[in-house]
């Protein structure tokens, strides 16, 4: 332990001499009569006391009072232990909430003992100091913005929960910390997480970044992916199980049909990493069966995260994807289109009625190579745009653009258009210059410009592919096909096998039919909820809590459409919940980029002192008034002995 003001101990030796010769200087003297001089000899101790260079008569007020000037003497001087934490006066804390900080390796939870560290770095602020809280995971939230209110701040710490769904993309919440850092000197950041994150490296940091790790257990097997698909005879159930252990494990996997037990199967697995890893589990169903639900029991303290140990999957048979195409017409395209399990094609010409109302939408429109007056509701596919929309702009031409993937993580909606599609091989003849919108992500760029782009804006989902098929030998590769599934899969959701691998947190939506009138969602719990109807879809987006959910479209009050859609958590970068013990995040300082580590900070202990020294306050004034005090007390006893007789 150690003092960052010491000489506040000279205040001892100032005003302690002072208060021993208060108490020797004090005199009370009270006429009292004695029966003998034996009583008299009592009587008189005080006034000996009084007297200078006598031995000191024990005083309970004296050594109270000491004790008192002791105990804030020593909290003047400011002691400190040497702990985890931080040094400086304006603190960015970033603490992640996804689903990995629920494992139970550090009880009762990863998420609790964040808290508790962030708790503990709030301490350590010195005086005036600022902090601001950042919850990263799923949709950034910032609950304290650069505030000296350390109830504000300990509330929001507090209030801070899981975010089932989302991912440990820290870009945000560090665009906004380095953000925040350029404006206030003597800045530091500090990041509360198990390490299981993307740290972005274009971003730079202009302070300290304190990493400070949580969790230290890797057991972990989870369901990483289930689906009902129509099979020969009925429906085919699929269920991948994945351990994400070091050593090898086994489980036991239960399998309900429409809420009854169907099997029971005793799974081996290797460690993480090995060939045998991971199980997979096909077996036939009837066609009647609605929902499907997995669940993994394991012997406590053998399985920390219990959110990826149970799935579901439903069947929407007979609900498939209908897939308008607007253009002159591509066999490629239509081809493409037609083979996907559940997708019905359907061609249209470019005219008003194409983009009305009045007729029946489609789920998916696609305009290929034409740009239409008037868009239609619904979620839309461009292929080769050869003008402007009120979406995007194309402001030129590019030639032989050279192909590369922006990145290959999900996106915000949680499915990936990349997925198992490659662009390595892929070659371009010419490209629309696209200008996206800000609702538009690039997820393939050709020499600085977007080829192939994908987000929302107003409810609908939108992909802009800035080559004609034509211009491209991608028709020809097997990434075409692949790229169509993933698309279709994306724009829309609520169909086929794409059903059931909707994420927590991640919207539901599907085409709204032109009649509805109201909807009804059911949730995995029972509860019944409303979704909102917007540009043609049927939106809902509180899925914060995984299972079976279902949505109906509703006319005069009677069912006219009901889909169902399954939420899991199927996310290996939660499940793999091994701790990281760094972090490395890009930092200004010179021409250095740091590495984050758990670095030394302080922890002072004179708000417990000055605590201690209010209950010697207190326990002064009672001695002090203790025979006031028994007189009370006597007098109530006689009270209340009066009102007994």
């Amino acid at each position: 332990m150690s003092l960052l003001t010491p000489l506040a101990l000279l205040s001892i030796l100032a005003i302690g001499p002072l208060i021993v010769a208060m108490y020797l200087l004090k005199l009370r003297r009270e006429e009292r009569r004695v029966s003998s001089t034996f009583l008299w000899r009592r009587m008189v101790r005080d006034v000996e006391a009084n007297a200078p260079w006598q031995r000191l008569r024990r005083n309970w007020l004296l050594l109270l009072q000491l004790l008192l000037l002791l105990l804030l003497a020593i909290a003047l001087a400011r002691p400190f232990f040497l702990t985890a934490g931080i040094s400086g006066r304006n603190l960015v804390i970033i603490v992640d909430r996804s689903a990995s900080m629920a494992a139970t390796d550090v009880a009762p939870s990863r998420l609790d003992a964040a808290r508790q560290q962030a708790l503990t770095l709030i301490e350590q602020l010195p005086e005036g100091g600022r902090a601001t809280i950042i919850a990263a995971g799923g949709q950034m939230d910032v609950l304290a913005a650069s505030t000296t209110d350390r109830r504000q701040l300990n509330d929001a710490i507090r209030s801070i929960t899981i975010s089932a769904g989302g991912s440990s993309d820290l870009s945000q919440a560090l665009a906004l910390a380095a953000a925040l850092s350029s404006r206030e000197p003597d800045s530091e950041v500090a990041i509360i997480s198990d390490g299981n994150v993307r740290v972005p490296p274009e971003i730079r940091v202009p302070a300290t970044v304190r990493f400070f790790p949580i969790g230290r257990g890797a057991d972990n097997v989870a369901i990483s992916a289930m689906a009902l698909q129509p099979g020969a005879a009925g429906q085919t159930l699929f269920i991948q199980v994945t351990s994400y252990s070091p050593s090898p494990t086994t489980r036991r996997l239960d399998v309900y049909l429409d809420g009854s037990l169907f099997n029971a199967y005793d799974l081996a697995f290797g460690p993480d990493g090995a060939n045998d890893a991971s199980r997979v589990v096909v077996t036939d169903v009837p066609a009647q069966v609605q929902i499907a639900e997995a669940r993994l029991n394991a012997s406590p303290g053998t399985d920390h995260l219990a959110s990826d140990d149970v799935a579901w999957a439903v069947s929407n048979t007979g609900a498939g994807t209908t897939v308008r195409i607007v253009g002159p017409g591509n066999r490629f395209l239509e081809t493409a289109l037609a083979l996907l399990s559940g997708v019905t094609v359907t061609k249209g010409p470019l005219t008003a009625a194409a983009a009305s109302d009045e007729v029946a939408l489609p789920q998916i429109t696609v305009f290929d190579g034409v740009i239409p007056d008037v868009l239609p509701a619904g979620n839309l596919l461009f292929i080769g745009p050869p003008r402007s929309t009120d979406l995007f702009s194309v402001t030129g031409q590019v030639d032989f653009p050279a192909l590369r993937p922006v990145t290959t993580e999900p996106d915000t909606q949680g499915t990936s258009l990349l997925r198992n599609v490659s662009f390595s091989d892929v070659s371009v003849l010419r490209a629309a210059r696209v200008e996206p919108g800000i609702w538009g992500r690039t997820l393939v760029e050709g020499d600085g410009h977007p080829m192939l782009l994908a987000g929302e804006r107003e409810g609908r989902r939108i992909v802009v592919l800035a080559f004609a098929l034509q211009d491209s030998d991608l028709p020809l590769q097997i990434a075409f096909p692949l790229l169509m599934s993933n698309i279709v899969a994306y724009l829309a959701p609520g169909s086929g096998v794409e059903a059931s691998q909707i994420v927590p947190g991640q919207p539901l939506a599907l085409v709204a039919d032109p009649s509805t009138t109201g909807t009804r969602v059911i949730r995995p719990d029972g509860r019944s909820a409303t979704a909102q109807i917007q540009a043609g879809q049927v939106i809902y987006a509180d899925t914060g809590a995984s299972g079976a959910y279902i949505i109906e479209q509703l006319r005069d009050d009677q069912v006219i459409n009901r889909r169902r859609f399954a939420v899991n958590l199927f996310a290996p970068e939660e499940s793999r919940i091994a701790p990281a013990g760094e972090l490395s995040v890009p930092q200004v300082s010179g021409l250095q980029q740091a590495v984050t580590r758990e670095q030394v900070g302080r922890q002072e202990v004179w708000r417990w002192l000055a605590a201690a020294a209010l209950l010697v306050v207190v326990a002064e004034w009672l001695v002090y008034q203790r025979n006031g005090l028994a007189y009370l007390r006597q007098q109530l006893r006689f009270a209340l002995a009066t009102r007994r007789q």
